[in-house]
């Protein structure tokens, strides 16, 4: 699976963002993806899931702001982030995983910079 991650920009504290990972094959059987994302200088971290059951998971420090969701007829998944905080910062990476216990696919990430 090759993913496409776009979306990604300079916004200011407050603003709203909408992230997209397009996939090169549907996404109806796959069964976990994801939204991560690396600051400069910090590790990889996990920021959402979406399962193919449509089940959602968020790390502490979004929830609530960000939404994560899934248009299999676009074989794409979005990540809507709102009131965002400079601490948001970051490269923004999407993966897939064909099964709950195989190596992920991942795209090549897009920039997200909250600033005023």
């Amino acid at each position: 699976v090759q993913l496409q991650a776009s979306g990604g920009g300079l916004v200011q504290p407050g603003g709203s963002l909408r992230l997209s990972c397009a996939a090169s094959e549907s996404i109806v059987s796959i069964a976990v993806m994801g939204w991560y994302r690396q600051a400069p200088g910090n590790q990889r971290d996990l920021v959402a899931t979406i399962t193919r059951g449509d089940s959602k998971y968020y790390v502490d420090s979004v929830k609530g702001r960000f939404t994560i969701s899934r248009d299999n007829a676009k074989n794409t998944v979005y990540l809507q982030m709102n009131s965002l905080k400079p601490e948001d910062t970051a490269v923004y990476y999407c993966n897939a995983r064909k099964s709950f216990d195989a190596m992920p696919y991942w795209g090549k990430g897009t920039l997200v910079t909250v600033s005023s």
